[in-house]
């Protein structure tokens, strides 16, 4: 019996409110004729005679409106108790009156993409080592989004990038070459070109055979930038390698800006190095290397030409509230000095170093640890490779450059400073997600001195 209780309480659930509506007129007109205790307010009318709010109905009238309800009404109640017998006894419902269509809420498939963000004329990515990690699967990655550019690309493609291993990165590249875009690229000769005769490389040469053309800077500091221009008119920049590493294994990010403006700076550093022009000889245009896109602020640095390390310690101390920052490689006294004293002044400082090699003597975070600033060693297996400070929470700074000695004084480096609260939210999201993977040094390997 326990199926006809449930049929029953599923009729009374879905249909008491019906019948309430069909019963309600049969209800109304009985209630109707009892004798009422209330006595009518009657006035008399201009004609002497006596009248009420509504016109007087006699009895005959109203039996001959109400007929018809009823009749419809025990039509209606006789067919409702006889379907819901027959549905009763057999479970067959084939009118659908007292059975509920369940419909199946739609669930939109996600899949593990690199985390993403932005706005009208800017983007930026990060990898996602921990589920994004195949690359043979490029949906939803970051060579994925660059693959998009590429093809996109109607008149050049020009770009200074230290590494290259993605097989379908080159065959985007040689496709735009055949369609008539100018596809020039600087790299680096020992990582870049001599590297290519690594197992799994190679695709320089693809590019070289294609007939693109591939420069190298040729010298004892690298050509380590990692930046692209698309049509003069969009920049691609970060800490990203364009390899399996950088983009599968490693904590990378990546900036893409719309604005002809800061297009034409890359242009002119790029040029630059195709002419030949590397190291701390390359002339400097700094003075000329600022842009304002919809009221935010950006500047431009290259290493070693701008002095970048001595233009990043004012940034920092005059840091007021907050210093967050993310290091691959971080051994520039200078830059270290300026962040313990934001510390000692009060300024709330977090930083979290790439492990290898952040407990030798060289490292800056020995000393930050020792003097108690709270900084963490990465949570990858694989590199933490970021180089990245977040200043007040509105000012960004990223790109190639890390923070040592060799950057500053000997490689080809970029860096972009950016001054947008909405940007600076995207770098602190990543630098949250990054801390909570890290962990504090071993007390034991700082050497603090007590």
């Amino acid at each position: 019996m326990g199926f006809l209780t449930a049929r029953v309480r599923r009729f009374v659930a879905f249909y008491e409110p019906l019948l309430a509506t069909i019963l309600q007129p049969a209800w109304e007109e009985r209630m109707a004729k009892k004798p009422t205790t209330k006595k009518s307010t009657t006035k008399k009318s201009t004609t002497g005679k006596s009248t009420s709010g509504t016109r007087p109905k006699s009895a005959a009238s109203q039996r001959q409106r109400a007929r018809p309800n009823r009749t419809i009404t025990l039509v209606v109640i006789v067919a409702v108790v006889i379907l819901f017998g027959y549905y009763l006894m057999t479970g067959s419902d084939p009118l659908g009156l007292f059975t509920q269509v369940e419909v199946t809420p739609t669930v939109e498939t996600v899949m593990p993409v690199a985390s993403v963000g932005g706005g009208d004329w800017w983007q930026v990515y990060f990898t996602d080592p921990l589920n994004v990690n195949d690359p043979d699967d490029l949906r939803g990655t970051i060579p994925e989004k660059l693959i998009d550019y590429i093809n996109n690309a109607q008149r050049t493609i020009h770009i200074a990038a230290f590494e290259f291993d993605l097989t379908p990165v080159a065959e985007a590249l040689i496709a735009a070459h055949q369609r008539g875009v100018e596809v020039l690229w600087v790299t680096d000769d020992e990582y870049g070109i001599e590297a290519d005769k690594d197992r799994g490389h190679g695709q320089f040469a693809m590019l070289k055979k294609a007939g693109l053309k591939v420069k190298d800077d040729g010298r004892g500091a690298l050509m380590h930038n990692k930046f692209w221009i698309f049509d003069g008119q969009t920049v691609w920049t970060g800490s990203t390698n364009i390899t399996v590493n950088g983009n599968f294994r490693n904590n990378n990010n990546v900036i893409v800006i719309e604005s002809p403006a800061l297009a034409d700076t890359y242009e002119r550093e790029f040029a630059e190095m195709w002419a030949g022009d590397f190291g701390p000889t390359s002339p400097s245009t700094v003075d000329d290397q600022a842009v304002t896109i919809d009221g935010t602020p950006l500047q431009v640095l290259f290493s070693p030409e701008d002095d970048v390390a001595h233009r990043l310690v004012p940034l920092i101390e005059n840091a007021q509230s907050s210093l967050r920052f993310m290091a691959f490689s971080f051994t520039h006294e200078e830059i270290g000095d300026a962040v313990l004293a934001r510390a000692r002044a009060g300024v709330d400082v977090r930083g979290i170093f790439e492990t290898r090699g952040s407990e030798t003597e060289y490292s800056e975070l020995p000393m930050l640890y020792c003097a108690g600033v709270p900084v963490r060693q990465d949570g990858n297996p694989y590199t933490f490779h970021h180089k990245v400070f977040v200043i007040d929470d509105r000012t960004v700074v990223t790109g190639s450059f890390n923070f040592s000695r060799g950057a500053a004084e000997s490689n080809d480096e970029n860096v972009l400073v950016i001054t947008n609260s909405d940007i600076a939210a995207r770098y602190l999201q990543e630098f949250e997600r990054r801390w909570a993977e890290a962990t504090e040094p071993d007390a034991a390997d700082m050497g603090c001195k007590r």
